[in-house]
């Protein structure tokens, strides 16, 4: 990675910075990430849509290299403070939006160095669909579970060149990010995760060879997964399910735990959609800041 760079291109874009007359398309991208909402996400619940001002944080865009590629992040943390643990935030489909951007900030203000990567930068940009249905097949579907995870290191090699402290490393995932979760709990480098409203099973493709459910029994960090008991694309016994690989794996496995919100459905904590339900939203977030500070992870 380059550090230098990095810095130089994170202050630029800093209220009052000035960015180069000759910026790439990939500063313009970094420029607009975490502003505004996703088109497949609109109307906006204005009325509820939370926002979490960035007085006395380090936030805003920033890049850093994986294989070659600048992948785009939002990052907030505590302004003058090295040694904040690390959270890495997992978009929904709809790529790293303001609501993504405002949840980091929301994570930096309890004091953590926390990272959105935009985890679909070299397939496409979400923002610009308005079908969702488009956007999963156009987009989503194309991006590789093992990209993903490289780029989740990758930001967490990232944090650490700004200061954050890695070896207190959590993952907090929303919908298509509630699966990686479980998958990066799996695999990385992270002290605990939780997942809100990720699917469990699915069928095995090439870009998407196993499922939370087929890792559940490896998991190498505990996951709280917060889901919704109105949720139609995630049915109960799919969680079952999910519960069964995990009695039977690792200690990590055996301390997962569940928490179903039994009139909520899909998307409860985003607070800009007609699906955010405010006592639901409002107890998980308060639930994975506990789980966190239970593992290690602030």
């Amino acid at each position: 990675m380059h550090t230098d760079d990095l810095r130089a291109d994170f202050d630029s874009l800093l209220p009052g910075r000035s960015t180069d007359s000759g910026a790439s398309r990939r500063t313009a991208l970094k420029v607009a990430l975490g502003a505004g909402y996703a088109a497949a996400a609109l109307p906006i619940a204005a009325q509820t849509a939370i926002s979490t001002a960035s007085e006395g944080l380090r936030a805003g865009p920033v890049t850093y290299r994986v294989a070659g590629f600048d992948v785009p992040a939002y990052m907030a943390a505590p302004e003058n403070r090295t040694g904040a643990p690390v959270m890495l935030v997992i978009q929904e489909i709809f790529g790293v939006h303001e609501y993504i951007a405002d949840v980091c900030r929301r994570f930096a203000r309890a004091g953590y160095f926390a990272i959105a990567p935009e985890l679909f930068a070299r397939q496409g940009d979400p923002k610009g669909y308005t079908d969702i249905a488009k956007l999963q097949s156009e987009l989503v579907s194309k991006v590789p579970d093992a990209q993903v995870m490289a780029d989740l290191d990758g930001a967490l090699q990232y944090a650490a060149s700004q200061g954050g402290d890695v070896s207190r490393a959590g993952i907090n995932g929303f919908c298509w990010g509630g699966r990686i979760v479980w998958l990066y709990a799996a695999q990385g480098p992270v002290k605990a995760g939780v997942a809100w409203y990720g699917r469990l099973v699915g069928n095995a493709t090439a870009n998407t060879p196993r499922h939370p459910v087929d890792v559940a029994a490896g998991l190498r960090a505990p996951v709280l997964g917060l889901y919704g008991g109105q949720d139609s694309g995630i049915p109960l016994d799919t969680i079952d399910k999910m519960k069964s690989s995990l009695a039977d794996g690792t200690p990590a496995a055996k301390a997962s735990q569940f928490v179903v919100y039994p009139e909520a459905g899909h998307a409860f904590h985003a607070d800009y959609r007609p699906s955010y339900r405010k006592a639901a939203a409002e107890d998980g977030w308060a639930r994975a800041l506990a789980w966190f500070a239970s593992h290690g992870v602030a």
